[in-house]
C-alpha cells in the first residue's frame, strides 16, 4: 500500500500529464529495457554487445529529466526492467515500493566502498548495486600553492586556512584563495560531514543543525567568506570558472570527477601541470565527504525480474566497469578495477580513492534534497549577513523540522521504521 507520504510524490510526478508516459516508457517486446542517464546512456551500446547483452535496449534519459521520469513510470506503471539511478534518490524509490532488493547471492561487500554501500542500505536492506561512484575533492593550482611553500594543501583545517591567506597575500586582495559557489550546498554538506554532523536526529525526523558538530563546520564555512577567502557570488554570477582557474582568481575549487575531463580540456596546453586534486581538509586531518554516483536498480514489478538482474551481475563484472571507466571517465565502484586499471597510481584520480574511503553516508530520507536546498537557502543568507552561525542553526532547524512534519506523524503511526 502506499504511503501518505509517497502518495505526495507520486502525484508531484502526475502532473507531468499522461503524455509524458508515452516518451520512451514502453517496454521493449525482445530484449530487457534499460534506462540510462547522460553519458552513460550514450556509451552503454559500444561495449553491451561484449557482455552478451546486445539485445538490452538502451532507452537514454538527460539528467535534469531522469527523477522526474521514474516517478511518472511509476504512476503510469510504464518502468523498464533496470535503470540506472543517482544514489540520493534511492530513499524515495524504496518508500514507493518500487525497486527490487539486491539478491542475496550477489555479493558485493569485499570490493566496494564501505560508504557507498551503506548510502545504499534502506531499512537494513542493499536496494540498488553499485555501478560507478564519485565523491568531492579539491582541484587546486599547484603552483600558487608551491610559491606559499605548500607541496599540496594542508589537511587541517587552520592550516588549509592559513595556506589560502598566504595565497591571497602574494596574489592581491582582488584574489581569493577558494571559489564557493552560494547555491552549490555540497560545499557546506562537506565542511559539516567533516566535523562529524549528522544533520538530522530523532531517527532522522528532526534537524540536527544547532548540534555542535554542524556548528562548527557553519562556522569554519562562514570564516571563508568573512575572511575574505572565498568570493560572495553564485555560480550563475562567474561568467567562466576555468577562466578564473586558470587567472589565478581562486586556488581551490571543491568539484568531483567530472571536473577533471573539463579541466583537461577547458584549461589551456600550458596550464595543464599545474593543477592537480587532493582530498578535502577536515579540523584535525583529512575530512570527509559524501559518496555519490549512480547504482543500478531492478523494479519491483518487473516481469523478467531474473534476467534484469543477470544484466546487472554483467554490468558489475571487473571488464564492464573498466570499459565504462575508458568510455565515459567514470571511477569504478568495485576497489578492483582501481587496481587493474592503475587509477590508485594516477596523481589526480588516486585522491578520489582517498577520499572515497574516507566518506560518509548522508541520511537516507525522501526529503533529503529539500532539506539540503533549505539548509543552503539559510546559509546563502547567513553568509551577507541576515543571521549568525547559531542564529542560522536555528534557522535550519526550524524549516527542516516543517520539511520533516509528515515524516513524523507517519512514525507516530508505525508507518515507517
Amino acid at each position: 500500500m502506499t504511503s501518505a507520504l509517497s502518495r505526495r510524490a507520486v502525484l508531484a510526478a502526475g502532473l507531468a500529464g499522461s503524455a509524458a508516459f508515452a516518451l520512451g516508457g514502453c517496454r521493449s517486446e525482445g530484449g530487457l529495457t534499460f534506462w540510462a542517464i547522460g553519458n552513460e546512456a550514450a556509451a552503454l551500446p559500444a561495449f553491451l554487445p561484449d557482455l552478451g547483452l546486445g539485445g538490452v535496449e538502451v532507452q537514454p534519459l538527460p539528467w535534469s529529466g531522469a527523477h522526474q521520469k521514474l516517478l511518472t513510470g511509476y504512476v503510469g506503471q510504464s518502468l523498464p526492467d533496470l535503470a540506472q539511478v543517482g544514489n540520493s534518490w534511492l530513499a524515495e524509490l524504496a518508500a514507493l515500493g518500487a525497486i527490487d532488493p539486491v539478491p542475496a547471492d550477489l555479493d558485493l561487500a569485499e570490493d566496494q566502498f564501505g560508504a557507498v554501500l551503506a548510502s545504499n542500505r534502506i531499512g537494513g536492506r542493499l536496494m540498488a548495486a553499485p555501478w560507478y561512484v564519485d565523491t568531492r575533492v579539491q582541484f587546486y593550482r599547484t603552483d600558487l600553492f608551491a610559491r606559499a611553500g605548500y607541496g599540496s594543501p594542508p589537511l587541517d583545517w587552520d592550516e588549509w586556512k592559513a595556506a589560502l591567506h598566504r595565497i591571497r597575500a602574494q596574489r592581491g586582495s582582488e584574489t581569493y584563495g577558494v571559489l564557493l559557489p552560494l547555491e552549490e550546498f555540497e560545499h557546506l554538506q562537506t565542511l559539516a560531514l567533516s566535523a562529524g554532523a549528522t544533520f538530522l536526529r530523532e531517527n532522522r525526523t528532526r534537524g540536527a543543525f544547532s548540534a555542535p558538530e554542524f556548528v562548527e563546520g557553519l562556522a569554519f564555512y562562514k570564516s571563508l567568506f568573512d575572511e575574505g577567502l572565498a568570493p560572495i557570488v553564485t555560480g550563475a554570477q562567474i561568467a567562466n570558472r576555468w577562466v578564473e582557474f586558470a587567472r589565478g582568481w581562486f586556488a581551490v575549487y571543491p568539484a568531483g570527477p567530472w571536473m577533471i575531463e573539463e579541466m583537461r580540456r577547458r584549461l589551456p596546453a600550458a596550464m595543464q601541470d599545474l593543477w592537480s586534486t587532493a582530498p578535502h581538509p577536515g579540523p584535525g586531518g583529512a575530512g570527509a565527504a559524501a559518496p555519490g554516483g549512480s547504482s543500478l536498480v531492478v523494479f519491483s514489478r518487473g516481469e523478467r525480474k531474473p534476467e534484469a538482474w543477470d544484466a546487472v551481475r554483467r554490468l558489475l563484472e571487473p571488464g564492464a566497469q573498466l570499459a565504462l571507466h575508458r568510455t565515459t571517465g567514470d571511477l569504478p565502484a568495485r576497489r578492483s578495477v582501481w587496481r587493474e586499471a592503475e587509477l590508485a597510481g594516477d596523481r589526480v584520480i588516486s585522491p578520489f580513492a582517498r577520499q572515497l574511503e574516507l566518506a560518509r553516508p548522508l541520511p537516507k530520507v525522501p526529503e533529503w534534497e529539500r532539506v539540503v536546498t533549505a539548509m543552503q537557502v539559510v546559509a546563502d543568507r547567513m553568509v551577507r549577513g541576515e543571521y549568525t552561525v547559531r542564529g542560522a542553526a536555528a534557522e535550519m532547524d526550524r524549516r527542516v523540522d516543517e520539511i520533516l512534519t509528515k515524516r513524523r506523524w507517519m512514525m507516530g503511526k508505525g508507518r515507517l521504521p
